[in-house]
Formats: C-alpha cells, sequence, structure tokens
C-alpha cells in the first residue's frame, strides 16, 4: 500500500476531529456565558486567562483548518480549469493566514 492510497484519509480526519473541537468548545462558551459572564470586562478577563486563551487559540486553528479542508475540497470538485483552481485556492489560503494573523493578534492582546 503506498503512502497515496490513503490520500484522503488525514483530511477526512481533519474536518471530523476539528469539528469535534469546534463543537465542545462552543458548547463550554455556551455554558459559561449563561452562568454569568456577561459584560466586556469579564469576557475580557475570561480570555486572559492562559488556558482559555490556549484554547482559544486551538479553536481558531481548528476553525481555519476546518474551513481549508472545506474548502479546498469544493473548489477541488467544482472549479475544473487549473489556473482557476490554483488562483483561488491561493486567495483562500492567503484569506485563512491574515485571518490567523489577526486572530493571533487578538488573543496576544486580550493576554497582555
Amino acid at each position: 500500500m503506498s503512502w497515496r492510497a490513503a490520500s484522503g484519509l488525514r483530511p477526512w480526519l481533519l474536518q471530523r476531529l476539528s469539528a469535534v473541537y469546534l463543537a465542545a468548545y462552543l458548547l463550554f462558551s455556551v455554558v459559561v456565558w449563561v452562568g454569568g459572564v456577561a459584560d466586556f470586562h469579564h469576557w475580557q478577563a475570561w480570555f486572559a486567562q492562559p488556558l482559555v486563551n490556549a484554547a482559544s487559540l486551538l479553536f481558531l486553528v481548528a476553525l481555519l483548518g476546518h474551513a481549508w479542508v472545506g474548502t479546498r475540497d469544493i473548489l477541488m470538485d467544482y472549479v475544473k480549469p487549473v489556473g482557476w483552481r490554483f488562483a483561488l485556492l491561493s486567495l483562500f489560503g492567503l484569506a485563512f493566514l491574515i485571518s490567523l494573523g489577526l486572530g493571533l493578534r487578538g488573543l496576544l492582546q486580550v493576554g497582555a
């Protein structure tokens, strides 16, 4: 069995594991929100905690990884000209990297 035989397994697994983490993080955040984190200063203090900040960073990475796999699969299925597909994948990749940078900057500012 060559390494190419299971080439779809990694993206499939990333998609499923990231979906589980995204759901767990969102459920936890809703429980915390319902539990009394009501205003901006409480949210800021909550996000400034190192564990929550790290979990939020992991959420951002999981969200962007999940979005990348879905976007890539859709573009590969529906955009047939290779040049267009490459251009669109490059644009989406750049947008996701910019989103990661902005999210990281926001998380680091909250923690400071």
